[in-house]
């Protein structure tokens, strides 16, 4: 019974306040929201609920916060210590010691939680009403039938009498009269959330022996309509949060890829630990987290932003070392060099699970990444995806101004097009090696911190994303930046789109065998790489 002081001086005061309207509530009921019988709980809850007296509200609250309890068969509220009738509010002298908690179930608490909802139905504050009707329109009882046309003549707020008249037209079409049931259906076809479709499905339903459940003709006339309605209202928001979904995935994709697209482009090498540059990214966010946890708490919510940067330059400095360490003696050498990145990448794994463990670390979003917004059903668009894609833009930008307007880009794309040449007018190729790798590594880095905040992270991370890299870089054309930004943003688009049609898995099969057949008709990716050496 250990609860929050604020809570119990709240519930308290709300006891007192009903005490001199507390004999109004249905004895009988009181009485028996302490019996042995689940079943008999939930009536007696339903009971106070339809009865309509506020003075019910703190008696269903003391419940529902496990501070309830019966001794000498009476029923009594417990707080700090303090033992009061239940039903008058007096106190009663016995230690709260000898209470017996009244014990509860999902069942019970799921009454208490639409009772308490209906009770609200009769606030002066529309925010109120507008929530608790909300709460009865996705789980109204039967026994609230009446309550809830008692609220629907009394409310005048539109959107408040839409809520109810949903909630109705769920009760009403288990109703035996048909006209009642037919009249249900007409008014879920205003409905635009998704669980009215299993209301209306459920009339559409075939019976094992033949013939339908709902026996009357007219009421699935009725629930076929207001079923294409639905549908129809939900097609807009479903179809935005497809495509949402699809650029979300590409976004990803597109920081997993483009770390890889600069390093292969660059050196042509086939970097199978580039998944671990990813999770190295995705670890550093997660030490980051730690670190604002226990000395900067007051900003914990940025620690975020500290670790962009971090997580770009350990991953940008593991890269440098694996360039400068195995890499740049293996050039020329491309087998060799993908076993070699390959048995690196199983280093690193094991050497995250040997520092952090072999399960999944908690990385928490900051709370302006958290929720999201609602555009129609039941679809949200998280704030962690909508700052991912943002993110992602920014990269792109980035990477873009470095290659087109600096000197180091300008080495990197004139090795990219002919390193023989390059090397010839001065520029220090092995430089140009490093530096560059590193820059796709941190970049790999920062693909890291992104999937930190979508998903759980782990050692096998990068694993899960590595194929997925190389088909975008493949598809777009290796070295190019723009078709790397177009085959991510289309891929992940194309996964999306197929996959409420074919699953996941498949969808993912069908865009493998479009990439394949694709790469045989073009097999420099959707942009060809310019130079002397490409056109040679």
């Amino acid at each position: 019974m250990n609860r929050n002081a604020w809570s119990r001086l709240l519930c308290l005061l709300a006891l007192i306040v009903v005490a001199p309207a507390a004999p109004a509530l249905d004895a009988a009921a009181v009485r028996q929201l302490a019996a042995d019988d689940y079943e008999a709980m939930v009536a007696a809850v339903n009971r106070l609920a339809a009865e309509g007296d506020v003075a019910a509200i703190p008696l269903l609250k003391a419940l529902q916060d496990g501070v309830l309890g019966v001794v000498d068969d009476r029923v009594v509220v417990v707080l700090d210590g303090a033992v009061s009738d239940a039903l008058t509010g007096a106190a009663v002298g016995v230690a709260s010691e000898q209470v017996e908690a009244v014990m509860v179930n999902n069942r019970v608490r799921s009454a208490v939680d639409t009772a308490l909802a209906a009770l609200r139905l009769a606030a002066p504050a529309r925010d109120t009403r507008l929530a608790a009707a909300a709460e009865l329109a996705a789980s109204a009882d039967e026994e609230m039938l009446p309550l809830l046309t008692q609220a629907l003549e009394r409310e005048r707020d539109p959107a408040v009498r839409a809520l109810l008249t949903l909630a109705r037209a769920s009760l009403d079409i288990k109703n035996p009269d048909a006209a009642a049931r037919r009249a249900a259906a007409v008014a879920l076809g205003e409905s635009d959330r998704p669980a009215t479709r299993q209301l209306l499905l459920a009339l559409l339903e075939t019976q094992p022996g033949g013939g339908f459940v709902e026996p009357d003709a007219a009421v699935r006339a009725a629930a076929q309509k207001s079923l294409a309605e639905v549908d129809s209202r939900l097609m807009i928001p479903r179809l935005l949060g497809n495509l949402f979904s699809g650029l979300s995935l590409g976004s990803v994709l597109l920081l997993a890829a483009l770390g890889l697209a600069i390093t292969f482009g660059l050196m042509g090498i086939i970097n199978m630990a580039h998944g671990e540059l990813i999770m190295i990214g995705a670890y550093t966010t997660f030490v980051v987290q730690n670190l604002f946890r226990v000395h900067l708490p007051g900003v914990f919510d940025s620690y975020v932003l500290a670790a962009i940067p971090a997580a770009f330059l350990v991953s940008a400095l593991v890269g440098v070392a694996l360039e400068r360490g195995v890499i740049r003696h293996l050039y020329g050498r491309p087998l060799e060099t993908l076993l070699a990145t390959w048995g690196i990448s199983l280093i690193l794994i094991q050497l995250t699970r040997t520092i952090f463990g072999a399960q999944n670390v908690e990385v928490v979003n900051p709370a302006w990444l958290s929720g999201g917004m609602a555009i129609g059903g039941d679809v949200v668009l998280p704030f962690n995806r909508m700052a991912i894609i943002a993110f992602a833009a920014l990269v792109v930008l980035a990477v873009w101004a470095l290659l087109n307007r600096t000197r180091l880009g300008l080495n990197v794309r004139a090795v990219t097009q002919n390193r023989t040449m390059a090397d010839c007018l001065g520029v220090p190729t092995p430089r140009v090696d490093w530096m560059t790798f590193g820059l796709g590594s941190g970049i790999a880095g920062l693909g890291g911190v992104a999937l930190s905040q979508i998903g759980n992270v782990g050692p096998d991370l990068g694993q899960s994303y590595i194929v997925d890299s190389f088909m975008v870089v493949v598809l777009g054309g290796v070295g190019q930046l723009a078709g790397t930004v177009i085959a991510a943003i289309g891929l992940g688009e194309v996964n999306k789109l197929l996959e409420p049609h074919t699953g996941a898995v498949l969808g993912k099969i069908l865009v493998l065998v479009f990439i394949i057949l694709f790469i045989q008709k073009r097999p420099q990716g959707l942009f060809a790489l310019k130079g002397r050496s490409a056109e040679g």
